[in-house]
């Protein structure tokens, strides 16, 4: 039958200790003893991992390292893009008024006039000739 999954002996192993020993080749003396588990070597190599992956973010967000980034500018190129962006759609607002513009004129030439009725009162005073 299948061995069911045992927390406690899985945590056994994981604190079992050794012992990482560095020999010299030649004279065979101890130069470094390590007393290691495999919970502490994970939790070294995470610990590690995670240091890496924050300098690396840190880097590129805090230093212009960041410039070399595919897909991200520079400071200048960011306000021009901004620049730009906002030209075209200016110019584009004017195109739609122009061609807005010559659709009226050529309806006009055409003969294609739709009478509006201005419902709009105006009161202009009359001038008086008196005064002159």
């Amino acid at each position: 039958m299948a061995k069911i999954f045992d927390a406690d002996g899985t945590l056994q192993h994981l604190r079992n200790r050794y012992r990482l020993v560095v020999m010299n080749d030649d004279t065979y003396e101890e130069v470094v003893t390590f007393r290691l588990s495999r919970l502490s070597v994970y939790i070294t190599l995470c610990t590690i991992f995670v240091a890496l992956v924050g300098i690396t973010v840190a880097l590129l967000v805090f230093t212009p390292l960041r410039y070399y980034v595919p897909g991200y500018g520079s400071a200048s190129d960011r306000r021009e893009m901004i620049t730009l962006k906002m030209q075209v759609d200016s110019l584009e607002q004017q195109m739609n008024y122009r061609d807005k513009y010559m659709e009226n004129i050529q309806n006009v030439l055409k003969g294609n006039i739709t009478t509006t009725i201005d419902t709009t009162l105006l009161n202009i005073p009359s001038e008086d000739k008196s005064e002159d």
